[in-house]
């Protein structure tokens, strides 16, 4: 199965495969280069494919649990100053998406969208600690019964150049369901209420929808 986000992306790229494709039976007749351009062909389209997939997510909702809205890598557990919309004290939780992890972010939490906000920006690498203010990114705040608010901000990357976002205010979200995508390489923030305990640790491998990122005891 592939992400809407992707079908458009994925029928361009079949034409240029099959161009490819055509180019190489009536251009040469050498067969290396004949099967080199094969290999770029097929080996693009795979690209392509793997990235935009969007695998079936089996997510137990609960609303003590937070989940991880996207597949990657936590590369930041810290205490930090969130300032657009807070203005106090948050605990940060960054997770990293490498080009070929799945880019369907998810909702982390059930609960009400109370802040929805997009922001055009610098596509510095996602890893960079300026990343989550300088580059393109879009904030969201979900208000939860059992967690409070809490805020999401999915963070473009060096080749990420456009970030898809599903949630819109006063609306009401369901945890584990599509929230939106960014396209090629990126990064998404959860800012925590202080305190709260965690199920992860620095460097862990995370499965959006499905990995319990923090609990309420």
């Amino acid at each position: 199965m592939f992400h809407k986000e992707g079908h458009k992306i994925i029928l361009i790229t079949l034409f240029i495969v099959v161009a490819i494709f055509l180019a190489a039976e009536y251009i040469t007749s050498n067969e290396i280069i004949q099967y080199i351009l094969y290999g770029i062909g097929f080996v693009f389209l795979v690209l392509i494919l793997q990235f935009f997939r969007n695998p079936k997510r089996y997510t137990q909702q609960n609303d003590n649990h937070i989940i991880a809205p996207v597949d990657g890598k936590v590369v930041v557990i810290e205490e930090v100053f969130e300032k657009e919309y807070f203005k106090d004290n948050r605990l940060q939780v960054s997770i990293f998406m490498s080009p070929i992890n799945v880019h369907v972010t998810r909702y982390a939490l059930s609960g009400v969208v109370k802040f929805s906000k997009y922001h055009p920006g610098k596509f510095l690498v996602a890893w960079h600690p300026k990343a989550s203010e300088e580059n393109e990114r879009t904030t969201v705040v979900i208000e939860n019964q059992t967690f409070g608010e809490v805020l999401y901000r999915q963070i473009a990357g060096a080749l990420a150049k456009r970030i898809v976002n599903y949630a819109t205010e006063n609306t009401n979200v369901v945890q584990g369901t599509d929230a939106g995508f960014i396209k090629f390489g990126s990064r998404v923030d959860l800012f925590l209420p202080i305190g709260t305990k965690l199920n992860i640790k620095l460097n862990d491998v995370v499965k959006g929808g499905e990995t319990i990122v923090a609990i309420n005891e």
